[in-house]
C-alpha cells in the first residue's frame, strides 16, 4: 500500500488540534456520543487523509470509553455482557471495514479514502440528523403540551426478537430483562464494527440497535456502548496501526482536548431539557453534512471521475466546506456553553428566590 502522509505538525496546528478535541469533547459530554462525527470531518478539513483521520480517532476513543464504561458502571448502568458479545462481533466489523478502507487506499490514494468517508458521512449524518431533529421537534411539542413521554418504551420489533427461541443461542441479558438469541446479536455488532471502521463513529447504529431491536432502556444502551466502543477500539487501533495509519501526535493531542471539553459539556447536560440536547446534536450533524458535500466535487476530479474543474472553483469550495465545519464546530461549542451559562444563573435565581421566601417567613 502506497505511504500515508502524516501532517507536519507545529504550534499553531497543535493548539487547532487541541481546540477541535475540546469541541469535539463537549459535544460528547453533552450529546453522550463520542464526538467523532465531528472530530473525524475536523482533522480531514485541517488536511489529514480519510484513513488517517479515522484510525487516530478510534486510537483516541477506547481509553476514554473505558474510564467512560467504569464511571458509569459504579451506577449500574452497564450490562458487561452484552457490551463484550457486541464488542467481539463488532471486532470483525471493524476488521471487514479496515480491509474496505486499505483496499480504497491501495486503488485510489488518500483522495480515495477522502471520498468514501465524506460519502459515508453525508449518508449516515444525514439519516441520523433528520430523525434526530424530528425527534427534538416531537418532544419539544410534548413538553410545550405537558405531555407525559414515556421514559424507555419496548418497541414491537424488540418484542419480536425477544419471543423468538432459538435452541443452543439464547443468553439472557441484564439491561435487556430476557432472553436474546446471539445470532440477533452478532449481525447489529457486525454492523456496529464496520460503521466505526469507516467513520470512526460506531455508536449510531449500536444504541439505536440496543434500544428498539433489543429492548434496552436508553441510558443502560449510551453506557453499554461504551464496552463495544473499548473492545472494538482496541483492536481496531491495532489492525490500522499495523498498517500504518494510526497517528499518535494526533490522537494525544484531541485526547487532551477532550478531556477537558467532556467534563464542561457533561456539566452542561444537568441544566438542559432533552429536546435542547437533541436539537444540538441534530444541527450540528447537518452542518457536517452540508460542509463534506463542498468537498466531493475536487475529490471525483481528482481520481478522475469528473473532468479537471477551475482552480478558483476548487478554491471557493474548500473554503465553504472549511467555513462549515468552523461554523459546525462554533454552533456546538458555544450552544453547549450557552446553555451550561444560562442553566448556572437559572439556578443562582432559584436559589436567591428560595433565600428571599425563607427570609420572609422568618
Amino acid at each position: 500500500m502506497e505511504a500515508v502522509g502524516f501532517i507536519h505538525i507545529e504550534m499553531g496546528s497543535a493548539l487547532q488540534l487541541f481546540l477541535v478535541g475540546l469541541v469535539g469533547g463537549m459535544v460528547s459530554g453533552f450529546i453522550g456520543s463520542g464526538g467523532a462525527f465531528v472530530l473525524t470531518p475536523a482533522m480531514m478539513t485541517m488536511g489529514v487523509p480519510g484513513i488517517v483521520a479515522v484510525a487516530s480517532n478510534i486510537c483516541h476513543k477506547f481509553p476514554k470509553a473505558i474510564v467512560g464504561a467504569l464511571k458509569r458502571h459504579k451506577y449500574g448502568q452497564v450490562d458487561w455482557k452484552l457490551g463484550i458479545i457486541m464488542g467481539v462481533f463488532a471486532e470483525f466489523g471493524m476488521f471487514a471495514g479496515k480491509q474496505v478502507m486499505t483496499d480504497i487506499k491501495r486503488a485510489y490514494g488518500d483522495v480515495g479514502t477522502n471520498l468514501y468517508v465524506s460519502a459515508v458521512f453525508i449518508v449516515v449524518l444525514g439519516i441520523v440528523g433528520g430523525f434526530v431533529l424530528r425527534d427534538a421537534w416531537r418532544l419539544y411539542k410534548a413538553e410545550r403540551a405537558g405531555e407525559d413521554i414515556p421514559a424507555n418504551p419496548v418497541t414491537k420489533l424488540a418484542r419480536w426478537v425477544q419471543s423468538v427461541r432459538i435452541p443452543g443461542t439464547m443468553m439472557h441479558f441484564e439491561c435487556i430483562g430476557a432472553s436474546v438469541s446471539v445470532l440477533f446479536i452478532a449481525p447489529l455488532g457486525f454492523a456496529t464494527g464496520l460503521l466505526a471502521a469507516t467513520i470512526a463513529v460506531g455508536g449510531f447504529i449500536g444504541v439505536p440497535s440496543m434500544i428498539y431491536l433489543l429492548g434496552a432502556p436508553a441510558l443502560m444502551a449510551s453506557a453499554t456502548e461504551l464496552v463495544i466502543a473499548f473492545v472494538m477500539g482496541l483492536g481496531g487501533t491495532i489492525l490500522y496501526a499495523l498498517d500504518g495509519v494510526v497517528d499518535i501526535r494526533l490522537a494525544m493531542i484531541i485526547l487532551a482536548g477532550s478531556l477537558f471539553g467532556i467534563q464542561i459539556g457533561a456539566i452542561g447536560t444537568t441544566y438542559v431539557k432533552d429536546h435542547a440536547v437533541k436539537l444540538v446534536m441534530g444541527l450540528i450533524m447537518v452542518i457536517v453534512v452540508v460542509s463534506r458535500f463542498f468537498y466531493i466535487p475536487g475529490y471525483l476530479s481528482q481520481i478522475g471521475t469528473i473532468g479537471p474543474l477551475d482552480p478558483g472553483l476548487l478554491a471557493r469550495l474548500k473554503w465553504l466546506g472549511d467555513g462549515t465545519l468552523v461554523l459546525a464546530l462554533a454552533v456546538g461549542g458555544l450552544a453547549i456553553l450557552w446553555a451550561l451559562l444560562r442553566g448556572i444563573a437559572e439556578h443562582r435565581q432559584q436559589h436567591e428566590e428560595l433565600a428571599a421566601a425563607e427570609g420572609i417567613e422568618d
